[in-house]
């Protein structure tokens, strides 16, 4: 089979032929649909983080596709079913699992880091992992469900906790804060989204935004306490810099909420006097529990979230590299590989 496999930091992925996967007993064989390329998949290329699994590897952790082979102690699953992949994998038996908390697993497993993933035409899974698409979704572009969609649904509804009628502001509309966009109107907020670039403000609006702001032409601060007389019940970060989480956090009124989404490794100021005398809450969010993708698809097949806008760029697995430099220059929202 054709994949793209990540050698070494720093240099571009190889389009190579490899075996397919061998698949457990308890596994099963997906011959790949469509492959989400995400920021993550940046930080090994291009900024030398590890993966737990060295180097070859191949990367990609956003993945649909239909079964292609079952293993001997598979029995829910047939071959021809379409199903889409969680990025993560989660043990279910250490603590954090048992307390309902697997997105933070104490052994979590992430496709295109602890083992092979997904820019390639076949990918094996445990079949216990693995969730059924509806025939009234599309499948490539349900690829994006695995980690755009299901963060964003995690921050939204199980850390931020918002609730109809919540004034909630968006920090970033990229591939993930567009989502965020949308999983906050759909809980019934009333949301404002912030981004640099019209043309994503544009697409919010679209998705229900009520109110959009550009900080290159506007005080951010000033126009959310003027929009929201006073500030934000919830702010929401979904770019990971220091500045905007600082920003974000100075947008949420007294006794509200900020929800940390975007990664940084980088330490961000927060007024800690104001923390405490205005009671601020402050929350990280990763990820997605295996519990929530079920409402999460149903939400994609209701229609209540839409996948089609979200998808600007797809490219065959040929060109990869052409994929993660659109990326790199923060085009568009969510590119997808695709492989019909």
């Amino acid at each position: 089979m054709k994949a793209a496999i990540f050698k070494e930091p720093h240099a571009p992925l190889s389009v190579e032929d490899v075996p397919p996967p061998t698949i457990q007993p308890d596994e099963v064989l997906v011959k790949v649909a469509a492959c989400g390329v995400c920021h993550t998949d940046l930080h090994y290329i291009d900024h030398g983080v590890p993966t737990f699994k060295p180097p070859p590897i191949i990367l990609g952790h956003e993945c649909s596709g239909v079964i292609a082979e079952v293993g001997a102690e598979v029995e829910q699953w047939r071959p021809g079913d379409r199903v889409l992949l969680p990025a993560v994998l989660s043990c279910g038996s250490c603590r954090m699992c048992r307390l309902g908390r697997e997105n933070i697993c104490e052994r979590m497993a992430m496709f295109g880091n602890h083992r092979d993933g997904a820019y390639a035409e076949y990918v094996a899974a445990p079949a216990k992992d693995i969730f059924r698409l509806p025939e009234n979704v599309p499948l490539a572009e349900s690829s994006i469900i695995a980690d755009a969609l299901s963060t964003p649904y995690h921050a939204v509804k199980n850390r931020a906790r918002v609730q109809p009628g919540d004034r909630v502001v968006v920090f970033g509309c990229g591939g993930v804060g567009i989502n965020v966009v949308q999983m906050a109107v759909a809980a019934g907020a009333q949301v404002v989204a912030v981004d640099v670039k019209d043309e994503k403000l544009e697409l919010a609006r679209q998705l229900g935004a009520w109110a959009t702001i550009n900080p290159q032409t506007v005080d951010v601060k000033k126009e959310v306490r003027r929009l929201f007389d006073g500030g934000a019940d919830i702010a929401i970060e979904a770019i990971g810099h220091p500045a905007t989480i600082e920003q974000a956090f100075d947008c949420a009124r007294t006794g509200g909420r900020l929800c940390v989404v975007g990664y940084t490794d980088q330490m961000a100021g927060l007024n800690a006097a104001r923390l405490m005398f205005r009671e601020m809450e402050i929350v990280g969010s990763l990820g997605c529990r295996p519990v929530d993708y079920p409402a999460i698809i149903q939400l994609v097949a209701q229609g209540r979230i839409r996948v089609e806008p979200v998808v600007t760029h797809r490219f065959p697995l040929a060109e990869i590299n052409q994929a993660l430099d659109v990326l790199r220059r923060g085009d568009g929202l969510r590119s997808i590989i695709t492989f019909q």
